[in-house]
């Protein structure tokens, strides 16, 4: 687990990770978060089976050059590598061309967002305004490598530069959704404040507040605030 070894952590590092790992109520909520999770993604896998394959031919028809599906590696829990699967959104040499692209980067941080990406598809850009592309990830939440709720899970590339406070990210399961994702003009929120989002919702989550992200997570995708 390469991307959790920390070596002498300043102050704030330390204090926060105490907080995190001495609360002892949170191994009862992860037994219940894993249920929630399977019932809850089989639930919707069912009801959204036809939309995720009208969705594929979409995909294919307004681009068939690749695969409807993607996956790409992420990083997980403790800094563990996995596949994640989302709705193919980009051109299929996107990754080539993300270089070349940098200098226009939209973020502070190591994340790389733009607001007008070349490398999006028509369609993709409807998809990613209505969060659409992140259905498939109901299969990884089946798998166990990520959450229907937690901090969405970052690039190698992305964790190769953070410090040893923002790695705290890291602590738990990432997830579909979370206080960021559903956030207004999530994309305007500098990196910082986004990983104290994430920090907070780590120290302090529950099985209600789980809840209240999921039910508002549907408004935010309606909204099409995300890009």
């Amino acid at each position: 687990m390469p991307y959790l070894e920390f070596g002498k952590v300043d102050k704030a590092t330390e204090e926060r990770l105490a907080r995190i790992v001495n609360n002892k109520s949170f191994r009862s909520y992860w037994r219940k978060k894993r249920t929630f999770d399977i019932i809850v993604s089989l639930v919707i896998l069912i009801f959204a089976t036809i939309p995720i394959v009208l969705v594929a031919i979409a995909i294919f028809l307004d681009d068939p050059h690749g695969s409807p599906f993607y996956k790409q590696i992420r990083i997980g829990r403790h800094g563990k590598e996995f596949y994640m699967y989302k709705f193919r959104t980009m051109y299929v040499d996107a990754d080539k061309r993300k270089a070349e692209l940098m200098e226009q980067n939209e973020m502070d941080g190591p994340v790389f967002k733009m607001k007008d990406d070349p490398r999006i598809t028509r369609l993709g850009k409807i998809f990613r305004k209505l969060s659409v592309d992140e259905l498939p990830q109901l299969f990884n939440v089946l798998h166990g490598n990520m959450s229907l709720v937690g901090p969405r899970p970052p690039l190698p590339d992305e964790v190769s530069e953070y410090t040893d406070y923002e790695k705290l990210r890291l602590i738990v399961t990432p997830g579909i959704t979370c206080d960021w994702q559903i956030a207004d003009n999530r994309n305007d929120i500098p990196f910082d404040r986004w990983v104290e989002m994430d920090l907070n919702y780590i120290e302090n989550r529950t099985t209600i507040g789980d809840l209240k992200i999921i039910f508002r997570t549907p408004f935010a995708m309606l909204s099409a605030t995300g890009r």
